[in-house]
């Protein structure tokens, strides 16, 4: 399988799959389409439509066959490998499980909108700024909150279902929002935040990314072009 990703430095997206597969040691090739520029001229874009009409990543092919957006490739992989248990096994917590992860990728845009993912950088002052000036953030990252301590409360810990699940794995680009931009956590949330920052595929993901050391522009909202 392939699977084509972002820059790992910015794209919260293609981090999801990419954690999961590296967490559950699923074999997969990686593909990273550098952001040029999200225009159809742009080198990524022509790339891309070579895999996937929507456009956009992650892309997973797999003999040929693709599979874009993060939900559709988690239930893919999760039928493909069931030995692995990407969801919880217990039906009800996988429907909630798979709940929550729908409610990420269609909600919280305030915070997804004033923090962007960007795990090289930190932006602690950024983050009290908009801390201070964005109801609506605070409001995201509140219901958040909320949704992780009923998980950790009902499944015991140490992560969202008991062990690791394409849950963490959805949450994790939230928890690099979370650090670059110092924004506040309550002691179970920072502790469950902590726990996945250190599994194994999402500190593999961010070892990649801070070696990438490419400063893409259009993705840098808070801080001048180095070339300035």
């Amino acid at each position: 399988m392939q699977l084509y990703i972002g820059n790992k430095n910015y794209s919260s997206w293609s981090m999801r799959p990419w954690v999961a597969l590296r967490q559950f040691g699923i074999p997969f090739k990686e593909v990273m389409l550098r952001f040029d520029g999200l225009g159809p001229e742009s080198r990524f874009k022509q790339s891309l439509a070579k895999v996937s009409p929507a456009g956009t990543v992650p892309v997973l092919v797999d003999d040929g066959f693709a599979v874009w957006d993060t939900l559709a490739i988690a239930e893919y992989l999760a039928e493909k490998f069931p030995a692995h248990a990407l969801w919880p096994r217990d039906v009800k917590a996988r429907a909630r499980a798979r709940s929550l992860c729908a409610e990420m990728h269609g909600g919280f845009r305030a915070l997804r909108s004033a923090c962007s993912m960007n795990i090289e950088a930190s932006l602690p002052a950024i983050g009290q700024r908009i801390w201070a000036e964005q109801a609506a953030v605070r409001d995201d990252l509140a219901r958040l909150v909320s949704a992780w301590e009923d998980a950790l409360a009902a499944s015991g810990g140490p992560f969202l279902f008991g062990a690791f699940s394409m849950a963490d794995a959805y949450f994790a680009p939230v928890v690099s929002r979370i650090r670059t931009y110092g924004l506040p956590l309550p002691a179970d949330a920072a502790a469950w935040a902590e726990r996945v920052w250190a599994s194994d595929g999402v500190s593999a993901w961010v070892a990649e990314a801070l070696a990438e050391q490419d400063f893409v522009d259009f993705d840098e909202p808070y801080r001048r072009s180095r070339a300035d």
